[in-house]
């Protein structure tokens, strides 16, 4: 019977140690799984955490151009971006903390590098700019074989000033040169009135010389579609022309030469709805007015014209073409009075 009960007692002891080794390896790969998983967790919110910094970054780099309002205009590519005075950079030389950090360019288009004292950058691009501080460093024999990294933290507030017929003129912002059909664009394109030509003036110098850019809505030009506008460019839309028709037709009114500005008198004619039954067009009378304030008066043949024996006298802006309605109001209506009429006068922008 005691030997029954010893062996009895043997085996609980090792079935008791068979369960307690059990329950701690079921205990030891519990631990390892939540282990491995929060690393996983801490490694995957790393990850995500990379994108939402490299897309502050890129929030601070346009919200510095934004400051100026109105639309921003990033390029496609970065590689085009000059450095403007006031862009924040962050320069990290490789093997070297005691240069790495961000620096500030002054308005002179410098930055001022410890022991190198300044280096223009203005101008210049990202890897350019990383060539002249390395060349800076190795010139001061700082360093034999500097390597430079630069990246713009911050760039400062530029724009481009639209003004003229356009859709919503103002400020668009800008940080790179930029074709002028997306500034265009950005401004909601041209208005009716909107000229043949458009006036770009470079750089804030308000004495310097303006670029004109033949621009049709019609058809694209190779001018407006290679022309480039930079950061604190002017860019104005001249309103074009206007010609009034007035008199003995049927639809009286102001009219804008649209697309190439030219418009002879039987176009203007046709643009009023032609003449009235009671029109005198012999007496068919084209009033210009001169820039020093003196006034022209060219009586035409409004039956030569229509035969084709004579040709159509070609208009100018702010023109009138009046057609009286008879021989006696004819004789009576004066070019003062004429031109007085074309002050009141619509301005229609299609028949």
């Amino acid at each position: 019977m005691a030997t029954m009960c010893r062996v009895i007692m043997a085996e609980s002891k090792r079935a008791f140690s068979r369960g307690l080794m059990l329950l701690l390896g079921v205990a030891l790969q519990l631990a390892m799984i939540t282990v491995s998983g929060n690393a996983q967790a801490t490694a995957g919110s790393a990850i995500s955490a990379t994108p939402s910094a490299g897309a502050a970054i890129n929030t601070s780099k346009a919200g510095a151009a934004s400051q100026a309002g109105g639309p921003i205009i990033v390029p496609k590519d970065f590689s085009e971006l000059r450095i403007e005075s006031g862009d924040l950079l962050s320069v990290s030389v490789y093997d070297t903390p005691e240069f790495t950090n961000s620096y500030r360019v002054d308005p002179a288009g410098d930055l001022t590098l410890p022991l190198c004292g300044r280096v223009n950058l203005r101008g210049l691009t990202l890897p350019e700019a990383a060539k002249r501080l390395e060349a800076a460093l190795k010139d001061s024999q700082i360093l034999t074989q500097p390597q430079v990294n630069v990246d713009v933290v911050q760039y400062s507030g530029q724009y481009v000033t639209v003004l003229g017929e356009v859709n919503s003129p103002g400020r668009v912002s800008l940080i790179a040169p930029t074709r002028l059909g997306e500034i265009l664009a950005e401004v909601g394109g041209v208005t009716p009135l909107a000229g043949a030509r458009i006036k770009i003036r470079h750089g804030s110098d308000d004495s310097a010389p303006e670029e004109e850019v033949p621009y049709s809505r019609s058809q694209g030009t190779r001018e407006t579609a290679s022309i480039l506008v930079r950061p604190g460019d002017s860019v104005t839309v001249p309103r074009a022309g206007i010609v009034y028709v007035l008199g003995a037709v049927n639809r009286p009114g102001g009219y804008v030469m649209l697309e190439d500005g030219k418009l002879n008198v039987a176009e203007a004619l046709a643009l009023g709805g032609g003449t009235v039954m009671q029109a005198n067009t012999g007496g068919l009378r084209v009033i210009r007015r001169n820039p020093d304030g003196t006034v022209l008066d060219f009586p035409l043949s409004y039956d030569g014209i229509a035969k084709g024996t004579q040709t159509p006298l070609l208009l100018q802006a702010q023109d009138i073409v009046y057609v009286p309605m008879s021989k006696v109001k004819a004789t009576f209506s004066s070019a003062t009075g004429i031109i007085s009429a074309a002050a009141s006068a619509a301005i229609i922008t299609r028949p």
